[in-house]
């Protein structure tokens, strides 16, 4: 028995083994037969199984029915197994026999592939021996037709040149330009036979008569216009017309010498009457040049106008011809005569020429000029005077502004500036400077007197401010820049302008370094010079009424240098105008850079002039600092003469900060008015005066020693005060309420805060001592030992506590320091309570400040419900 049952085990671990799948094969078996009976899960136990059918001992009483339904099913299965195995008996046997089949059937088709290929090769080689007479007979044709084709076109070779050689005897050349375009367009099919001595022989023919026509024709031309006996008139204007399309298709050098030997001849007369040697050759008489040459083409059209094709455009080459002409003569004659020429003669000139070639730009295309001239389009030419060019109302005074993209605009008198000047693809007017360019020689001269007139402007200018001051700004002109600034920079446009006229090369380069020179003495004699000096006024005490006699008294005793409103005007003004040259300095840089040729663009450089102007705006919001700042001065040297020791109440604000509020209100509206164009320098102009206020604010704060808790409960009433006033110092007297910007504020906000912190220090308890070093770390955590000492002479602490206070204070200082790494500063977050105005009580949040009295946190209460009363 024993040993049936160790068999059984050992036959139940083998079919465990072989009944246990891989993770994979079991996978798959579950997705191929999905089944929910346990007795295929893999994890199957028996146990399980058999007390999930009998849970209790009632349920054995259908053992035999379990029993039985189990072994039907185990029945079911070997049916179903071996039905299975049975039919897979065969599949072998059939598997192979159907490979069998498939490869036959390969073989078969394989066979009737390659009968097909054959039967394929023998129609191709069929079709072939039926084609290949075809073929034959269709080269045959071909060629037959290749053959008729040349011997016509021989035909009309041999006869066209024959039939050309007795045309040109008898100058018909009506007939000879339509011929000889067809001769010329058959020889160009024997082009491959040129090596057949017949074909060359025909073609050196067809050379021949065009050589013979180009003279022929020339000599025509000379006999009909050249000498005394020119034979020009109705009989010949025929032949000669239709010469001229003989011309056009024989080679283009007969047709460029004819014109060149034309329109030379059009230009004798010229040549004579304004010779070098000639009264009419000097600058004073050059609109009889272009007089002449207008009378001249109105002639030529009248007279031969119809003579010659229309696209030969021979006014335009006899008006180019009589532009290069002149420009030769007119260099040569300044050149000889250099020492005549004065700036009033050679504007005189330039505005005649620049004239004559706006015209011309209007009249001709340019298309007969081969190459177009690198000169910057022409515009108005502008005289020269050095008068006051201030703009209309209403306009910007800024005279490079991006919209002033007309290149006529402002640029002298408008009489004859082109509207629609016709230009080259690139944009240039072919004929821009085709004259002009001789006086870029001689510019020196024109730049040495606008060197002139721009000094003689700046005394004019410096006159001015001196005589009439600086302008108050009023009614709705928010500009408040000096008028002579916009005049300054419209002179330099009129001579920019100008100047790019003729040259955009190395003349237009000096005159910006002449501009240079004068806008540095602008900023220095202008601008600079007339900033005013703080001067010595008694100060007002006015507005001190509720003020204590202490304060009161010593403001009427003090003097202080203070800035008349008129004084503030100005330098708000100047500021204003140094902002508005500084920026049509950038502008005028950039269009400088368009206007001067690219090898020389590196050599404008006004950045120098830029940075002398910030320069100026800083030093006028220095100027405006430190006056209001200075003024301030009497109210906080007040406020360290007020007996702090003795005070025993707190009440409402003390007169000093009345004092400063009242000066404050009078000044600020004053400068934020002015400066209202400018609000970006208005901002930096306050955030500059609380930057430099706020520390002395604390450092005076300092002074007022000794301080009891009483005095310091008003000093930090005042402090509240004097920061709710700086907060509304962008607004201050302002109708229209304006956030303060975010910069800003911050600075108000810890800088006023730290002088609260300081004085809650001070009302807080000395001892213990250890919990009032605690506190001054917590509530003030980036001060050091000097500060410290600073608050405990405040409190009046003795000399020998101090010293005790001290080490404590050092020894204490580490430990602080990583704690408001760690933590952002406690002090931080009572900075941040105190500047909202609703700060709680600071010395009470400290664990150690629990031991303080009762009525020194009384106190605090109090003062604090007093600044929420204010408030």
């Amino acid at each position: 028995m024993a040993t049936t049952t160790e068999e059984d085990d050992f036959v139940g671990d083998q079919l465990e083994t072989l009944l246990s799948f891989p993770s994979e094969v079991q996978e798959a078996i579950e997705q191929v037969l999905p089944s929910n009976d346990p007795l295929d899960r893999p994890d199957f136990n028996p146990v399980d199984y058999i007390n999930t059918l009998f849970p209790t001992e009632q349920s054995l009483s259908n053992i035999d029915d379990v029993v039985g339904k189990i072994r039907h099913k185990i029945w079911r299965l070997d049916d179903e197994i071996r039905n299975v195995v049975r039919g897979q008996t065969n599949v072998g046997e059939e598997g192979r026999q159907s490979l069998e089949e498939a490869q036959k059937a390969i073989q078969e088709l394989f066979s009737k592939i390659k009968d097909i290929k054959d039967k394929a090769e023998k129609s191709e080689e069929m079709v072939k021996e039926i084609t290949r007479d075809i073929k034959q007979l269709d080269h045959a044709k071909r060629h037959l037709t290749a053959s008729i084709t040349t011997l016509n076109h021989l035909h009309m070779l041999v006869g066209g040149v024959d039939s050309l050689m007795v045309m040109t005897r008898k100058r018909q050349y009506g007939e000879v330009a339509n011929l000889l375009q067809g001769v010329l367009n058959v020889l160009e099919h024997f082009e491959k036979y040129m090596e057949i001595p017949q074909i060359k022989q025909l073609s050196d023919r067809v050379k021949q008569i065009q050589t013979e026509l180009g003279n022929q024709i020339t000599a025509d031309f000379e006999e009909a216009f050249q000498g005394a006996g020119a034979k020009y008139g109705p009989g010949n204007q025929r032949q000669l017309h239709d010469a001229c399309y003989v011309v056009n298709i024989l080679d283009p050098k007969v047709k460029r010498d004819l014109l060149s030997w034309f329109v030379k001849l059009q230009l004798n007369e010229y040549g004579l009457l304004f010779a070098e040697d000639q009264e009419a050759a000097w600058l004073d008489k050059i609109d009889r040049r272009y007089a002449w040459i207008k009378r001249a083409l109105v002639d030529f059209e009248e007279k031969f106008g119809h003579l010659f094709p229309p696209d030969w455009e021979i006014s335009e080459r006899i008006c180019v011809e009589f532009c290069h002409t002149t420009r030769k003569e007119l260099a040569k004659v300044m050149q000889r005569r250099r020492a005549e020429i004065d700036v009033k003669l050679l504007l005189f000139a330039i505005q005649r020429t620049s004239n004559f070639e706006a015209l011309i730009t209007k009249r001709f295309t340019g298309i007969t000029m081969q190459k177009a001239t690198t000169v910057q389009p022409k515009a108005d030419p502008v005289t020269n005077k050095a008068h006051s060019m201030s703009p209309p109302e209403n306009e910007s005074t800024n005279p490079f502004e991006q919209d002033a993209l007309n290149p006529f605009e402002g640029a002298g008198d408008g009489k004859t500036a082109p509207e629609e000047a016709k230009t080259s693809p690139d944009g240039q007017s072919p004929f821009a400077g085709i004259i002009s360019q001789c006086f870029e020689a001689h510019l020196n001269i024109y730049i040495e007197n606008q060197d002139r007139n721009l000094s003689e402007l700046l005394n004019r200018f410096q006159q001015d401010i001196l005589s009439q001051g600086t302008p108050r700004m009023d009614g709705e002109d928010h500009s408040n820049v000096l008028p002579s600034c916009a005049d300054l920079f419209v002179f330099y446009k009129k001579c920019m302008v100008q100047c790019s006229q003729l040259s955009t090369g190395q003349p237009l380069i000096d005159l910006s370094k002449t501009f240079q020179k004068y806008l540095k003495e602008y900023a220095h004699r202008i601008l600079l010079s007339n900033l005013p000096k703080l001067s010595k006024e008694p100060s007002s005490s006015g507005g001190l009424g509720s003020a204590s006699g202490i304060i009161q008294n010593f403001l009427k005793e003090g003097e202080v240098s203070k800035l008349s409103e008129d004084e503030q005007c100005r330098v708000c003004s100047l500021l204003c105008t140094a902002e508005y040259c500084m920026e049509t300095t950038q502008q005028l840089e950039e269009k400088l850079r368009e206007k001067v040729d690219a090898q020389l663009r590196l050599a404008v450089d006004l950045s120098a002039e830029q940075d002398m102007f910030h320069t100026v705006i800083s030093s006028c919001i220095q100027l405006l600092v430190q006056d209001l700042e200075t003024a301030t001065e009497p109210a906080l040297t007040a406020m360290t003469k007020m007996p702090w020791s003795t005070i025993e109440a707190v009440g409402d604000q003390s007169g000093y900060v009345t004092a400063i509020t009242a000066h404050l209100k009078q000044n600020i509206p004053v400068i934020r008015d002015n400066l209202v164009a400018s609000r970006k320098y208005f901002t930096q102009f306050s955030v500059k005066f609380v930057s430099s206020f706020i520390p002395k604010f604390i450092g005076t704060l300092y002074k007022c020693r000794p301080t009891s808790t009483v005095a310091a409960e008003q000093l930090l009433l005042d402090t509240h005060s004097l920061k709710t006033v700086l907060l509304e110092l962008p607004s201050l007297g302002s109708q229209v309420s304006r956030k303060a910007p975010a910069s800003f504020t911050k600075i108000v906000v810890k800088g006023m805060t730290k002088a609260e912190m300081i004085l809650k220090v001070v009302m807080s308890p000395q001892h213990p001592p250890q919990a009032f070093v605690d506190n001054f770390i917590r509530l003030l955590n980036d001060s050091d030992a000097s500060d410290f000492q600073r608050v405990l002479e405040m409190k009046g602490v003795r000399r020998g506590d101090q010293n005790s206070l001290l080490d404590m204070f050092r020894a204490r200082m580490p430990v602080s320091t990583i704690m408001a790494n760690m933590s952002g500063g406690s002090g931080g977050n009572a900075a941040n309570q105190a500047g909202t105005g609703t700060s709680t009580n600071a010395v009470s949040q400290s664990p150690q400040s629990h031991q303080a009295p009762e009525p020194e946190s009384s106190r605090i209460r109090k003062l604090e419900k007093l600044i929420k009363k204010r408030l």
